[in-house]
């Protein structure tokens, strides 16, 4: 199978129309050339129909969009016609370019295995070389992730957000500065009361 880097190997087969389609022909395009199993099948024309959906925003991005099975011209031409389809669909009935891509090979259903085509996608740039390759693709959110790759986004993960910066602890007042306990004055003495000296002399001078 092809890897990132990697010259794409060439091709130059028929679609639903019956033109030839080569690469050569799109040279200075991106191209996404994504081989599925089998035409009408529930998975492949999810697939298709994802790919249609999302045709402008590809088109709009610079890539050119073909699909491949081992499928015959006329069946390319019922389900292109039934689905609607704005790209082209091209037939490779004896799978001589799944092969160059690596791309047909052992496969296993409800426990019995057979050789047919393995679901997988390839993005060629305008030189010529393969930039993306998604082997064994799942048909859920391939589509967005091929997109996302033309338009300079990682469809792997995203990216990891910075952490928002913590906001500066505020400052705490200073504590209000403790007045010193007022002091006591120490309690007046009581004088204490005078005597009755008068009355003590007057009882004095009675007596004598």
């Amino acid at each position: 199978m092809p890897q990132a880097g990697d010259k794409a190997p060439g091709f130059s087969l028929p679609d639903q129309s019956g033109a030839t389609v080569s690469l050569s022909q799109l040279k200075g395009r991106h191209i996404v050339l994504y081989f599925y199993p089998k035409d009408a099948t529930p998975g492949c024309t999810t697939e298709a129909c994802d790919f249609r959906d999302e045709h402008s925003a590809l088109v709009k991005a610079g890539a050119v969009v073909l699909g491949v099975s081992p499928d015959s011209v006329a069946s390319h031409q019922k389900f292109a016609t039934k689905q609607g389809l704005p790209f082209s669909l091209l037939a490779d009935p004896d799978h001589a370019l799944a092969d160059a891509y690596g791309v047909w090979g052992e496969k296993s259903l409800y426990g019995r295995k057979f050789m047919g085509l393995i679901r997988a996608t390839f993005l060629i740039g305008p030189d010529g070389k393969v930039v993306r390759v998604w082997p064994k693709v799942k048909v859920a959110g391939h589509v967005a992730e091929v997109l996302s790759a033309l338009q300079g986004g990682s469809s792997d993960e995203a990216p990891a957000k910075a952490p928002a910066p913590k906001a500066p602890a505020a400052k705490k007042a200073p504590a209000a500065e403790a007045k010193p306990a007022a002091v006591k004055k120490p309690a007046a003495k009581k004088t204490p009361a005078a005597k009755p000296a008068a009355k003590a002399s007057a009882r004095k001078g009675a007596r004598a």
